[in-house]
């Protein structure tokens, strides 16, 4: 099982900036891929950025370069550089991890409990 953690929310002023950061933790063979979801009340849950194994990184629309998502090898730890930040950003922030697939096991994915970004005009 893993468990992950993610820090780094609060409340910031239209084009501010905020880092939240997600651990994992547990019993994992190895990381397929990790990345950050947002879900705003009343919407769906939509992938922001995702960084793969080998460090190739893939991002959302609505990101428009103003994120950038990075990897912690050795403290298993991804983090979310968010520059100016919009008000439509208000969201809690989710990590999730996807195992790596095997012959023998389908991939599984990992979802933390979120972190709230509140951005005000």
């Amino acid at each position: 099982q893993v468990q992950l953690v993610e820090s780094g929310g609060g409340l910031v002023q239209a084009g501010g900036s905020l880092r939240p950061s997600c651990a994992a933790s547990g019993s994992f063979l190895s990381v397929h891929a990790m990345g950050w979801y947002r879900q705003a009340p009343g919407n769906q849950r939509e992938l922001g950025a995702r960084i793969a194994r080998g460090d190739d990184t893939s991002y959302a629309d609505f990101v428009e370069g103003r994120f950038t998502i990075s990897r912690d090898n050795a403290r298993n730890t991804i983090y979310l550089q968010m520059n100016n930040l919009k008000p439509e950003d208000t969201a809690v922030y989710y990590c999730k991890l996807t195992t790596t697939p095997t012959p023998l096991k389908l991939d599984h994915d990992y979802w933390g409990q979120g972190t709230q970004v509140t951005v005000s005009s």
